[in-house]
């Protein structure tokens, strides 16, 4: 194991599974939806940037995300606009977005709309 390759128990996923069966779950994604790197017309969802979304049962939001590259120049920026977007779903009570660069972020975790937009399809 190297600093940047944490130590992982066998079976676990790299990318933890969302919170599909809350009833919040689709009003976080489209909110998720709303947000957009200025440098690709796709939305970061559909671009696969959200790994995680848990929410718990006082619907307290946990979004765990990535960027396409580490240098990009609206990783300061991007987790305080998916915050924002999904602070203002009726219900949430509480937002967190975390930045993770692991695993990194490839084409291939793309939606098929995303490929289709960019001409990947």
């Amino acid at each position: 194991m190297t600093a940047e390759t944490p130590e992982r128990l066998e079976g676990t996923p790299l990318i933890a599974p969302s919170s599909t069966d809350h009833p919040l779950y689709e009003a976080v994604a489209e909110a998720c939806r709303t947000v957009y790197d200025p440098e690709i017309p796709v939305n970061i969802f559909d671009l696969g940037l959200i790994y995680t979304i848990e929410i718990d049962e006082e619907n307290a939001v946990r979004i765990i995300m990535t960027l396409t590259a580490p240098g990009c120049p609206v990783a300061g920026d991007m987790p305080g606009w998916v915050a924002e977007a999904v602070n203002a779903v009726p219900g949430v009570k509480q937002v967190d977005v975390e930045l993770t660069w692991d695993p990194p972020w490839g084409m291939d975790m793309m939606s098929d709309a995303a490929r289709l937009e960019l001409g990947f399809m």
